[in-house]
């Protein structure tokens, strides 16, 4: 990325995520994404959560809201109802969304609401120590899960397809290119999209799980990420600690929650009128 465009997009360098950090590599492909659809910067609004991924926002030349722990989904939805002609883009982690709002991100698939929620996946609390979180896989060790964690984790794609979510997808942080046009698919997408965003936490996660430095962690992905074609032809056996990559939703079927709420509106209007 040329200094054009960061002079474009963000507004201050550098971050405060940790070396290694895989956060930056998803604000690199979320930028990227936007400049190459050309959309109007005050058209486009960012809206956060708490946690490592949330404090994305600071960082962006956009019309921004970081909100209160796991409540970015609920503002989101007021600010797309109120201009549903914006973009609005959340950023999130697993513990933020799938947490502490996971209601709102269950309810805002079940509406299908336009937003694009883009989840920075890095299986712990970052911000707030390295604690488990619910996408922590089973046997990681935390620091609220010293003699490995025993809770099974959600899979965010199963759970928001299963929710209705229009667009669902995995990306990684191993495949910027390919992140970055699943993401430009999500914004373009008119409905509920999801992106969940394999990360890393090389400072806490890594660390506490004894996985080596950032460099051996992102190279642990090559052998972990398969695509979903890849994943068709292999046996239960053969997927075990397998991550599942690409779109798995792109439904353009169902109607947008504020097209149908326009409608709804329109009818009680003519009823008062009539």
């Amino acid at each position: 990325m040329n200094n054009d465009i960061y002079s474009k997009y963000l507004v201050k360098l550098p971050t405060m995520w940790c070396p290694g950090c895989g956060n930056g590599i998803v604000l690199q492909a979320i930028i990227r994404s936007i400049d190459e659809m050309d959309l109007d910067l005050d058209k486009v609004v960012f809206v956060s959560g708490i946690g490592c991924s949330s404090r994305a926002v600071n960082y962006l030349n956009f019309d921004c809201m970081h909100t209160n722990h796991g409540r970015a989904i609920a503002f989101a939805t007021g600010i797309k109802m109120a201009n549903p002609e914006l973009k609005v883009i959340v950023l999130t982690g697993d513990g933020d969304c799938a947490s502490i709002g996971g209601n709102h991100l269950i309810h805002a698939c079940r509406r299908n609401i336009d937003l694009t929620i883009i989840c920075m996946n890095n299986s712990n609390y970052g911000m707030t120590g390295g604690q488990y979180s619910p996408t922590t896989p089973i046997g990681s060790i935390t620091k609220t899960s010293i003699y490995g964690s025993y809770e099974p984790p959600f899979d965010l794609c199963d759970l928001t397809k299963s929710a209705g979510a229009s667009f669902v997808a995995r990306a990684a942080t191993y495949y910027p290119v390919q992140m970055k046009n699943i993401i430009k698919n999500a914004i373009n997408h008119k409905g509920l999209s999801f992106v969940d965003c394999a990360s890393d936490c090389p400072s806490l996660y890594g660390r506490l799980n004894r996985l080596s430095d950032a460099a051996n962690m992102m190279s642990l992905w090559k052998d972990r990420l398969v695509t979903i074609k890849q994943a068709e032809t292999m046996s239960s056996e053969q997927l075990q600690g397998k991550v599942i990559w690409g779109e798995f939703v792109n439904n353009n079927d169902r109607e947008e929650y504020c097209d149908i709420y326009a409608r709804n509106i329109s009818k009680a209007k003519e009823s008062i009128n009539g």
